[in-house]
């Protein structure tokens, strides 16, 4: 029974005392999480403008340049090269692997348009 009571009252004292520790901590890790808020990128308009990727929708009509950037490749490609780059594209995109049908059409639609030139 004494025994009981002495784990119950330290028991008690250590959850008062790691409690009085945090709330003496707690200016500081306030602080250093507004300065790590601060510190992360930002996800602006600006920012999202110098991204790596192509800005806009698809024109109306396919024309080389689209075609050469649904690929990946350079505009003056090789058949092998674009035959290539296809697979690899498609392969990712697949509408049998989860990938859009719409996408999947578009790639098929720059395949054809760069093999035809």
């Amino acid at each position: 029974m004494t025994a009981g009571v002495i784990l119950t009252g330290l028991g008690l004292a250590a959850v008062g005392f790691a409690g009085r520790y945090a709330m003496r901590q707690m200016p500081n890790v306030t602080k250093a999480m507004n300065e790590a808020i601060q510190n992360l990128p930002k996800f602006d308009a600006e920012s999202m403008a110098s991204s790596k990727y192509y800005k806009g929708g698809f024109d109306a009509k396919m024309n080389r340049r689209e075609a050469a950037l649904i690929l990946g490749i350079s505009p003056t490609a090789n058949k092998a090269k674009v035959k290539d780059a296809f697979k690899k594209v498609m392969a990712v995109n697949h509408p049998d692997r989860g990938g859009s049908p719409y996408l999947a059409s578009k790639i098929n639609e720059a395949k054809d348009f760069m093999e035809k030139q």
